[in-house]
């Protein structure tokens, strides 16, 4: 069974995936660039570990 996000985890991802679609309606490929690329590297460091050790 999945676990339940809390209330604060369920909007802050809902504004992330807001301003993903924000990007890329603007048609600015820089903007979208930009995006892209802090998404892709905030996944790679999640991968890696990076933000648990952070915070221990």
């Amino acid at each position: 069974m999945a676990r339940r996000r809390s209330l604060t985890s369920q909007l802050y991802r809902a504004a992330r995936i807001s301003n993903n679609i924000s990007a890329l309606a603007s048609g600015n490929p820089g903007r979208i660039a930009r995006r892209t690329k802090n998404v892709a590297l905030g996944r790679a460091l999640g991968r890696a570990g990076l933000w648990r050790s952070l915070w221990k």
